[in-house]
């Protein structure tokens, strides 16, 4: 492994700190700013707004810029933003601060996912973005939960102090181990909103949508289930996240050599299974171990779900790659907000706290849905294309094979990135273990 994929985890450790550790410290931040913990919740919102915004645009600014110093750019923006909330005096600066160390959260991710998958050899390049997304998980096992702790006993401040820190390690550590690389061809930002509109890309993002919202009607309100339905004690629930981390990394893990194999069945697999999981932890939440094995399971196909997702719409946004990994962590935060959001109104309607785990098996099922269509429609153009590229050749007397021209496609698709075999632009030669254009093997069921 590329210690470069390490300088991206430690990146991704801070970030995933970052992100979650609000929602243990709302009611430290509401006493000291005074104001209530709904209020205080807009914090949360805030950072996700953040992300929305900061994705595309981050990344359509920065398209021109060279892969090593964007991601130092951007994790030096998360360290600012950081610093700016722990020194913050009043709550509207605090919220200000979540906002701007929010907006490089997607263009970081977008950009690092396509970095990751040039530093190595073709048919690896999931196991690389998974690997930089462990640092995500490995934050939900120690980063919040160690966070959370010290934001207890020093106060909330000193916990953005240290994530601040953390940011400062991250730009190190990337600039040190991240070889030069290029930023990918430029073809003007019409060309990349067009890539960008995509069937297939926008099929893929509602997918994340749709998908991940299933995952977050149930994680938001995993604590209160956990004491309120299962009968732990409120001092366990910090072990429960954490379990909830430890299946997130065992998803990431398995994740990377799956979507190498098969990308399209290991999306189809992941949602079905996490379909299923949600559903039976409507039942096995009222049985302590029980429950305990269901939130490993539902970190594990949750996660599971990340890789294949990414992988998909880089591929299929060959004139945008960086940009559409961008777009799909704001997809990821609408699925944050939406489950959320979702999972509210079942418990507002008095259905019950385990009511959330239906909500999002229906969510994930809506998201299989729309992979599967996604996927026939998908084979449906390979179709079409085999049956004109056989046509022509028939009566244009062409003796070059359908194969031939698929390949040639897709010399051309890798020709519009910039990047050939080996992860170079024309001309130009990379430090380090390279890679070519984000491929994985799709595949198909059936």
């Amino acid at each position: 492994m590329p210690l470069a994929l390490l300088a991206l985890a430690v990146a991704a450790f801070g970030i995933g700190t970052t992100e979650f550790v609000m929602m243990g410290l709302l009611p430290d931040v509401a006493d000291d700013l005074g104001t209530s913990v709904p209020a205080a919740g807009y914090l949360v919102s805030a950072y996700a707004l953040g992300v929305v915004i900061g994705a595309p645009l981050l990344t359509a600014l920065g398209s021109r810029i060279p892969r090593k110093r964007m991601l130092v750019g951007l994790m030096a923006v998360f360290t600012v933003g950081n610093l700016a909330s722990a020194l913050a005096p009043t709550f509207g600066l605090l919220i200000a601060g979540r906002v701007l160390a929010g907006l490089p959260h997607g263009a970081f991710f977008g950009v690092g996912a396509v970095v990751a998958a040039r530093l190595v050899r073709e048919g690896r390049q999931a196991r690389a973005v998974a690997t930089m997304f462990l640092g995500l998980t490995v934050a939900n096992i120690i980063g919040v939960p160690a966070a959370t702790l010290l934001g207890q006993q020093l106060g909330w401040r000193a916990t953005f102090l240290v994530v601040a820190a953390i940011g400062l390690a991250a730009m190190a550590a990337l600039a040190r181990l991240i070889p030069p690389l290029p930023a990918e061809k430029h073809t003007g930002l019409g060309s990349e909103l067009r890539a960008l509109g995509d069937r297939q890309v926008l099929l893929g993002l509602l997918t994340t949508v749709f998908g991940f919202a299933g995952i977050f009607a149930v994680y938001s309100y995993l604590a209160s289930m956990m004491t309120e339905v299962t009968g732990f004690a409120a001092g366990s629930v910090p072990l429960v996240l954490a379990l909830f981390g430890i299946g997130m990394t065992l998803g990431a893990l398995a994740a990377g050599p799956l979507t190498d194999r098969a990308l399209r069945p290991t999306l189809y697999g992941s949602l079905a299974a996490l379909a299923l999981v949600l559903t039976a932890f409507h039942f096995t939440a009222q049985v302590k171990w029980a429950a305990l094995v269901t939130v490993v399971l539902i970190g594990a196909v949750g996660f599971l779900t990340t890789p294949p997702l990414q992988m998909l719409v880089m591929n299929k946004a060959q004139q945008a790659p960086t940009l559409a990994a961008a777009s799909n962590q704001s997809a990821f935060n609408l699925a944050n907000a939406g489950g959320a959001w979702v999972g509210g109104l079942a418990l507002t309607a008095g259905w019950g706290w385990t009511s959330p785990t239906l909500v999002g098996a229906v969510l994930a099922a809506l998201g299989l849905a729309v992979a599967v269509v996604a996927g026939l429609l998908d084979r449906g153009a390979h179709d079409s294309s085999r049956i004109v590229a056989r046509s022509g050749a028939s009566h244009g007397g062409e003796t070059r094979s359908t194969e031939t021209r698929s390949t040639e496609t897709h010399s051309t698709a890798t020709r519009s990135t910039g990047i050939r075999s080996g992860g170079t632009r024309d001309g130009e030669t990379e430090a380090g273990p390279t890679a070519g254009a984000p491929v994985a093997a799709e595949g198909h069921l059936g």
